[in-house]
């Protein structure tokens, strides 16, 4: 991608509906093509955003994959060969661009979803995070940052995390 493009400089006004999409959502959202493209893009979304607090920690895992799937399960009506994409593209992307798409990707979400949407994706959040059954201090730390992302306070993202303190590397015994 040129840095004209990513700057949004030189586009065409067709391409300025598209401000927003970033190349990881593009991917995601074109393998589900049957889907209304605004929906798509929605998932395509939510499916990245899991596979960043995944992969805070440089190591995406089978359980948090599982649970990826799971939520993208709840909220969709893909079948499971479309989740099972859409979860291995988030992830490839994640591992790939996630340093410079991490933040573009979430605020986009935080513009295309409701405050109902976010919270649930804050819930799916946790529940990768807590899949293995320790939430990394990276893992926290990657969480409180895309709940300010989302626009939830500190006090509103501490409720939610309260309910996995026992995930929490720093609170178990012998860690």
């Amino acid at each position: 991608m040129s840095l004209f493009r990513f700057l949004g400089l030189g586009e065409s006004p067709e391409k300025d509906q598209d401000a927003g999409d970033t190349e990881s959502v593009r991917r995601i959202a074109a393998k589900l093509e049957r889907l209304d493209p605004g929906r798509a893009k929605y998932l395509a979304a939510f499916a990245y955003v899991l596979a960043r607090v995944a992969n805070a920690d440089l190591e995406i895992d089978a359980d948090e994959t599982a649970e990826m799937e799971r939520s993208l399960a709840a909220i969709s009506d893909l079948s499971e060969s479309e989740i099972a994409l859409a979860i291995e593209i988030a992830k490839s992307q994640a591992r790939l661009l996630g340093g410079t798409e991490n933040y573009v990707v979430t605020r986009e979400y935080r513009k295309i979803s409701t405050l109902e949407q976010r919270g649930q994706l804050l819930q799916c959040l946790y529940a990768v995070a807590a899949a293995n059954g320790t939430i990394t201090s990276v893992e926290s730390s990657e969480l409180v940052g895309i709940a300010e992302e989302l626009g939830f306070t500190r006090m509103e993202a501490n409720a939610l995390r309260s309910q996995y303190r026992d995930k929490l590397s720093v609170l178990q015994t012998g860690n």
